[in-house]
C-alpha cells in the first residue's frame, strides 16, 4: 500500500536526531574490487548496472522527516512533488573500483576493451592505502568482489591484508559491514570450499557465478545479469529484476 504523506503538517515532525535531508538518505559507498578471476563480464555488468542506479536519481534535496513506520516504496508529498522513497535509497554516493594487476589485462582478452571510470566511479590503485575505505573509519557499506579469485578468497579468509583488496574486505568485516565475494571458479577443492566456510562464518557472503536459468535468458548478457542481479539484491538495492512466481 502506498501512503501520501503531507510533511507540512508538524503532528509527522519527528525529534531532530530522526530528521534528515534527502542528501543524507543516498550516502550509500561501496567498493568495487575486480580480480584476474575469469569472468570480467560480471565486472563490466555489475559496474554498468551500478552506473544506472546513480543516474536513476533525479529527486530535489530537502530537508524533510520520515515517520518512523514508513516503508520503502511508501511516497513522500514534499513541495507539490511525490518522491518514491526507494529510489531515494539506491542512490549512489560513490562507488570505489580497484583491480588486481592482471585484472584489465582479463578483462580486455575477455571483452575486448579495458576499464574506463565513468559518473562518480573512483579508481584506486591496489597499493594505495590511503583510500577512506582501507579504514573503519569510512563510511563504505558494502564491498563487491566480482570476479573474486580462489586466490584473492583465500588470502581475505585468513586475513592477509597486504594489498588495498584485502585491506578493504578485512574492514568490512571486523565492521560488520556488507562483503560479498563472487568467485567464478569449477570445480572447488576441498582447500577452496574450507576458505569460503571460514568467509561465511565471518560474516561474509558467497555468491558463486552460477547464472540461473528460470527467467529464460536469450542471450550471454541475460544470463549474466541473472547474476549481477542477484548480488546487487544481496548488497540491499530494490532493483528491477526478475524474481521467481512474483508478479
Amino acid at each position: 500500500m502506498t501512503f501520501i504523506r503531507q510533511l507540512a503538517d508538524p503532528t509527522l515532525r519527528l525529534s531532530d536526531s530522526q530528521t534528515f535531508r534527502l542528501n543524507d538518505m543516498n550516502r550509500r559507498k561501496i567498493v568495487v574490487a575486480i580480480t584476474g578471476a575469469s569472468g570480467a563480464i560480471y565486472a563490466v555488468k555489475l559496474l554498468e548496472r551500478l552506473r544506472g542506479l546513480q543516474a536513476a536519481f533525479t529527486g530535489p534535496r530537502n530537508l524533510v522527516s520520515r515517520n518512523a513506520g514508513q516503508q520503502p516504496g511508501e511516497s513522500v508529498l514534499l513541495q507539490d512533488q511525490v518522491i518514491q522513497t526507494h529510489q531515494v535509497q539506491e542512490h549512489l554516493a560513490g562507488v570505489a573500483v580497484i583491480l588486481t594487476a592482471n585484472a584489465e589485462e582479463i578483462m580486455l582478452y575477455e571483452t575486448g576493451a579495458g576499464y574506463t571510470p565513468s559518473g562518480s566511479e573512483k579508481l584506486w590503485s591496489n597499493n594505495d592505502f590511503n583510500a577512506p575505505f582501507a579504514s573503519g573509519s569510512s563510511s563504505y557499506d558494502t564491498m563487491i568482489i566480482c570476479p573474486a579469485s580462489m586466490g584473492m578468497v583465500g588470502r581475505i579468509a585468513h586475513g592477509v591484508s597486504d594489498d588495498l583488496i584485502t585491506r578493504a574486505a578485512d574492514v568490512m568485516l571486523k565492521e560488520r559491514r556488507r562483503l560479498i565475494l563472487v568467485p567464478r571458479e569449477t570445480p572447488y577443492s576441498l582447500i577452496h570450499i574450507n576458505n569460503m566456510k571460514l568467509l561465511t562464518e565471518a560474516g561474509a557472503i558467497i555468491c558463486p557465478a552460477i547464472p540461473s536459468f528460470y527467467s529464460r535468458p536469450q542471450s550471454i548478457d541475460d544470463l549474466v545479469m541473472t547474476v549481477i542481479d542477484r548480488v546487487l539484491t544481496l548488497a540491499g538495492f530494490n532493483i528491477d529484476t526478475y524474481r521467481w512466481n512474483e508478479e
